[in-house]
């Protein structure tokens, strides 16, 4: 004679599978719904990870000597975190590396760069100023 427990699961296993049968759409519904909330849960797990990674790794030390005895003991720690392929983290201290570099090597160089944003800001402000104005656009709502 089968338990109770036993009575209860397959109960809740018919129960389920006529639920299915009735309406498939809502229990399609159902499961991408349930899909969708598990990859977002994952994605702000995987980004909290890296941000507090990266958060933690970029705090600097109290002196040099330190800092120093703080690497050895870390590289060996985090080997196994170093050899995977984080890539926002290559790419925000490469994009550290270039704030502190000059980008320009000449003077040419940099006037003609400032020539190309001095024309892109021109281009923006006749886009800006050439588009209709729409009677109702201005006072849509009167808190802002």
């Amino acid at each position: 004679m089968p338990a109770a427990s036993e009575m209860a699961l397959i109960s809740n296993a018919l129960a389920a599978y006529t639920f299915i049968a009735d309406h498939p759409e809502r229990a399609a519904l159902y499961f991408v719904c349930g899909v969708c909330l598990g990859l977002v849960l994952t994605l702000f797990a995987l980004v909290v990870q890296i941000s507090c990674r990266t958060d933690c790794k970029s705090r600097p030390s109290k002196s040099g000597a330190e800092q120093v005895e703080t690497n050895g003991d870390s590289s060996e720690s985090d080997s196994d975190w170093e050899t995977t392929s984080d890539l926002s983290a290559r790419r925000h201290r490469r994009f550290e590396r270039t704030l502190h570099t000059n980008v320009f090597t000449s003077a040419e160089e940099l006037e003609r760069a400032q020539r190309l944003e001095e024309r892109e800001r021109i281009i923006r402000e006749i886009w800006m100023n050439g588009q209709p104005e729409f009677p109702g656009t201005r006072s849509l709502n009167r808190y802002y």
